[in-house]
């Protein structure tokens, strides 16, 4: 009877053993996909982005110029790029006209795309065509608007001087004075950052169910009121894309820059991008380009990770 026990026990731990097998193969090839759908994403990541990342890092302790090119030489030179940029008088400026760019852009480009959104949220006609108008600015090449703002901002010939004459307004130097240059530059900034934010904040509206509304109806809670307590907490994080998004994407333009102002006149539109252009690419200065360019990253990361600890606490909050 033992005899026949024990072999009935040992039948089935056999057979329990054979079914793990099958089961830890399946589970093994599962896996194995789940890294093969990965594994081209990871690659073009590490290619594209981590090794332009890393090498400008190492590049920023070099002494990278024309020469080496040509030597394969490149000096290590410590932080001498660093204390020299830090040092330099055009850091000060750069920082501030940065900041001044991205606050102004970044507060500029929520309201009006905030306003926009909670605007095209009530159905009306050609709202579906009004909202497809107003991608365009999103839809064409940076540089190409920046061309035809310049032509517009034109102090002689410009469209926008042209039509404030109509009102018996004097000529506005709009991009060769120093103290409207980074105004003008802003300005446009945020007619092309206007639809990103119009289209994610509608985007983020349209999840909020429309019984909250009704609800909050019958407490007497509406128009602001329903704003502040039931449309502003449900998109929380969505703004928070959007904020992050918008702050790390205007840190690094230099296109539309460029195209107005070439960072001047007299560097009141040079930021810390357009600064990390001309050392790599006008002066040649490879090594303090990248220092530039690497306290740019740091900037944009250290903004990214406090701006979300402090929105999750308010969520957890």
């Amino acid at each position: 009877m033992s005899v026949s026990v024990e072999a009935a026990v040992d039948g089935r731990r056999t057979t329990a053993l054979t079914g793990q097998a099958p089961r830890r193969r399946a589970k093994y090839l599962v896996s194995a996909a789940r890294w093969m759908f990965i594994a081209p994403a990871v690659v073009y990541v590490a290619v594209f982005f981590g090794y332009p990342v890393v090498k400008n890092v190492v590049m920023s302790f070099q002494d990278y110029t024309t020469r080496t090119f040509f030597t394969g030489e490149a000096p290590w030179v410590g932080l001498k790029n660093y204390t020299e940029t830090i040092g330099s008088s055009l850091f000060t400026t750069t920082v501030v006209n940065t900041a001044l760019f991205t606050i102004g852009s970044i507060v500029a480009q929520f309201v009006i795309g905030l306003g926009l959104a909670l605007f095209f949220k009530r159905n009306f006609p050609l709202s579906g065509f009004l909202r497809g108008l107003l991608l365009l600015p999103w839809l064409l090449p940076l540089i190409a608007s920046s061309a035809v703002w310049k032509w517009m901002l034109d102090q002689d010939s410009g469209a926008v001087n042209q039509f404030l004459g109509l009102f018996g307004a004097p000529a506005i130097p709009w991009l060769v004075s120093p103290s409207l240059a980074l105004i003008a530059v802003i300005g446009v900034n945020i007619w092309l950052g206007i639809p990103f934010n119009t289209t994610i904040l509608y985007s983020g509206l349209q999840g909020v169910p429309q019984e909250l509304y009704e609800a909050a109806a019958l407490d007497g809670a509406v128009g602001v009121r329903a704003f502040r307590y039931i449309t502003w907490p449900s998109i929380r994080s969505v703004v928070s894309v959007v904020i992050v998004l918008g702050v790390v994407y205007t840190l690094k333009v230099v296109d539309i820059i460029l195209g107005l102002t070439g960072g001047g006149p007299a560097n009141s539109t040079q930021t810390l991008a357009t600064n990390a252009y001309h050392q790599s690419f006008v002066n040649f200065e490879f090594g303090q380009g990248a220092a530039v360019s690497n306290v740019l990253i740091i900037v944009s990361f250290v903004f990214a990770m406090v701006y979300i600890s402090i929105s999750r606490k308010a969520v957890d909050e």
